[in-house]
């Protein structure tokens, strides 16, 4: 199924408009995080979240050259307005706009944004921390792309006993089957898992995921598709987890 046209891969004002248009359908609260080169960095919150029950959260767009999870959240929002009009949910739908618009991974600044959440002197970390600050966390879903991927693949960082990874990656396991390599990005995998039980030790920054979870986020997910294969397959395995993930988590 057809589920995006290649050439607005990369359109982020047709993106800012959906989104804002999803905000006014689910009656959600939009903040703007920051304002870059005139493109709004969005932030999310649906009624229930406004009200301080435990939210999930949900973001994407942290690399420019990473469009299908931008795109499969977008369209698995507007597919369950209803679910974002009832429960409660954290958005940031696309965090760094202008390395989105020209395809790299890095921000206007020439900088990695998934290094430096945890910096007291970056505007946009800083706007970012001021806006969770005193938010309790169900979950915390990072979406991403791995141009080397093989497959799609997920790093979790977890107190639990039990890792719910491989779980959710069988059950999401089309149109993309989870990445094969027993090592991926130098670490150990299983049928596409990478599991933490603690925080990694000697990171050159702190990715989001990680801040989250140092911030008191119990699960943090990081799920990458292979940005190299079909978009519209990308696409529908984003949005494919982000559901199976909810589902398993609420379980």
């Amino acid at each position: 199924m057809k589920l995006l046209p290649l050439h607005h891969a990369h359109d982020i004002r047709l993106v800012t408009r959906r989104w804002k248009a999803l905000q006014k359908a689910a009656g959600m609260k939009a903040t703007t995080l920051l304002t870059v080169d005139g493109h709004p960095v969005l932030a999310l919150e649906t009624q229930a979240a406004r009200t301080g029950v435990p939210a999930f959260y949900l973001s994407t767009g942290v690399h420019g050259d990473e469009p299908g999870s931008m795109w499969g959240l977008l369209l698995w929002a507007e597919k369950n307005i209803a679910r974002l009009q009832r429960d409660s949910f954290l958005l940031l739908p696309l965090l760094n706009p202008v390395g989105m618009r020209l395809n790299t991974r890095v921000d206007h600044r020439g900088l990695d944004l998934n290094r430096r959440f945890h910096l007291a002197d970056d505007p946009l970390s800083t706007a970012w921390q001021r806006w969770l600050d005193g938010r309790e966390l169900k979950a915390g879903l990072c979406l991403h792309e791995d141009y080397d991927a093989q497959g799609c693949y997920v790093y979790e960082l977890s107190h639990g006993r039990a890792a719910i990874g491989e779980k959710i990656l069988a059950r999401c396991a089309r149109p993309i089957r989870p990445d094969p390599r027993r090592r991926i990005e130098g670490e150990k995998a299983r049928d596409g898992l990478i599991l933490h039980r603690k925080l990694p030790s000697n990171l050159p920054g702190m990715p989001e995921a990680v801040e989250l979870h140092r911030r008191g986020c119990r699960l943090t997910m990081t799920f990458e598709t292979p940005s190299e294969f079909s978009l519209d397959d990308r696409v529908a395995t984003q949005m494919r987890f982000i559901g199976t993930a909810l589902e398993v988590i609420v379980a």
